[in-house]
């Protein structure tokens, strides 16, 4: 999947409102009510991102997880960031 350019990604990010471009990537902090239920997120995230074969950055400090998509294989974002960003929005 081919790299996106500025302007795509610009586009990109309206239909992900939350996610927040930092540098080549973009991350999101979902907050949650104690540990158990950001654990619970995480485990849906990792059934996502097995089964896309694209696996996020994952930082849990206690009920926040901060999750960072970048394609790596091609060195920034591509369209495959933003669909899994897209899917872990509506867990």
């Amino acid at each position: 999947m081919a790299k996106l350019k500025a302007s795509q990604i610009k586009v990109a990010l309206h239909k992900v409102p939350s996610w927040k471009k930092r540098g080549a990537t973009i991350a999101r902090t979902f907050q949650f009510k104690d540990f158990v239920a950001a654990i619970t997120f995480v485990n849906a995230v990792a059934k996502l991102a097995e089964k896309a074969w694209h696996h996020p950055d994952i930082d849990i400090r206690w009920n926040k997880v901060t999750l960072t998509l970048s394609t790596h294989g091609e060195g920034g974002l591509t369209e495959k960031d933003f669909k899994l960003a897209r899917q872990f929005d509506r867990l």
